[in-house]
């Protein structure tokens, strides 16, 4: 039977590089519920391409705009994130692709475990800000979550090679972003336009300005703390540029697994849609001759101390990686209008993290909470 797909944020760069794998394997996957935050206009074209039953709109002010469009092709039209959280919630759903931005992925991606779905999870801040409520949450309805960044696939498939043997280290590999050789005095003076050419990696705005001060790397140490179940001292992140080989497993004999491919997000999309089947995407292979070497080299929290926040928020644990996130998304919003610098964005995560009043086994309502209070003291600081 076809797996039935709910995508969250189908408009955004996983949401339309998923459907591209839908596309390429109609028999395989059906989309039963797509969703965008604004994007209507698009949103309406996928409707009416994969014939979808439900769509969403969080934006409520754009329903009217969706509803007429799409009122003749028995499609239905929602709006809001709690419609979401019912639909994802539904029988008629096998899978949810976790693809919103930010922190709005929370209550949905909570929703769709709740009720012992598959989330295929692009979202990194889901397990940033509430990591012990997302995987409880997870084992006590037998949800199942499947890594889609491609660093956690990496590290996921690696370990289905591991036959249970104890990990030692876990090597998440960084590009580095684009302001890799950059020195500080030219970090300073960056700008929004600059630090959105990513060299290898097609992805949204906030994703590649946090790739560019290196906090996606610290998000990702913080997901793969909770998705593998290791302590911030085992998990190594390394600056590979070439980004072939996307991380890596260190075993107690000291051996290593890494999987290697090209930078293409479709490949640990479809390893998610289809696991434990390994499907084609039509991506580019790897010409081991061509490449000719690989480099690696350690991060400089120096230039980009937003990693060293990010392990420090680990550290500190409770509810301060929330505040961080929070923090990080307002500063990201703010440098991309131009109303503060590149060093300004460690500048206000650090003022909020030590602002946050701590809670050491935060509920849902403390996270929720402490989501708001941090976005509002970093929206002061700014």
């Amino acid at each position: 039977m076809k797996r039935r797909i709910a995508i969250l944020g189908s408009t955004g760069s996983i949401g339309t590089q998923t459907l591209d794998v839908v596309r390429q394997h109609p028999d395989l996957f059906e989309v039963e519920t797509i969703s965008a935050n604004t994007n209507t206009e698009l949103l309406i074209r996928q409707a009416l391409e994969f014939h979808v039953g439900n769509v969403v709109v969080c934006d409520e002010s754009r329903y009217q705009v969706l509803a007429d469009a799409l009122q003749s092709h028995d499609i239905k039209v929602f709006a809001g994130v709690d419609s979401l959280c019912e639909l994802v919630s539904s029988s008629q759903v096998d899978i949810v692709v976790g693809a919103m931005v930010g922190f709005s992925g929370l209550k949905p991606s909570l929703a769709a475990l709740r009720h012992g779905k598959i989330l295929a999870l692009a979202n990194k801040e889901t397990l940033v800000a509430a990591g012990s409520i997302v995987m409880a949450t997870a084992r006590e309805n037998n949800g199942v979550i499947l890594p889609v960044d491609s660093e956690h696939s990496a590290i996921f498939q690696c370990l289905m090679g591991a036959s249970g043997n104890a990990v030692e280290r876990i090597h998440l590999t960084a590009s580095g972003g684009p302001f890799r050789n950059w020195d500080k005095d030219a970090l300073a003076r960056a700008t929004p336009g600059e630090a959105l050419k990513h060299p290898n990696w097609d992805m949204g705005a906030k994703v590649t300005i946090d790739s560019a001060t290196m906090m996606n790397k610290g998000l990702e140490v913080i997901e793969a703390r909770w998705l593998f179940d290791v302590g911030a001292e085992r998990i190594h992140v390394v600056v590979h540029p070439e980004s072939i080989i996307h991380s890596m497993v260190e075993f107690e004999d000291g051996a290593i697994l890494a999987q290697l491919g090209c930078p293409d997000m479709r490949e640990p999309i479809a390893y998610a849609l289809s696991f434990p089947r390994r499907i084609t995407v039509g991506n580019r292979k790897v010409d081991f001759a061509a490449l000719g070497s690989l480099h690696f080299s350690e991060p400089d929290t120096g230039r980009f101390p937003c990693l060293a926040l990010a392990y420090e928020a680990l550290g500190r644990g409770g509810n301060i990686p929330c505040a961080m996130n929070a923090a990080n998304e307002v500063a990201v919003a703010a440098f991309l209008r131009g109303r503060i610098g590149f060093y300004d964005i460690p500048r206000i995560i650090e003022q909020v993290m030590s602002g946050a009043i701590f809670a050491a086994d935060p509920s849902l309502e403390e996270i929720l909470a402490t989501h708001r209070e941090a976005t509002a003291l970093a929206s002061q600081l700014i």
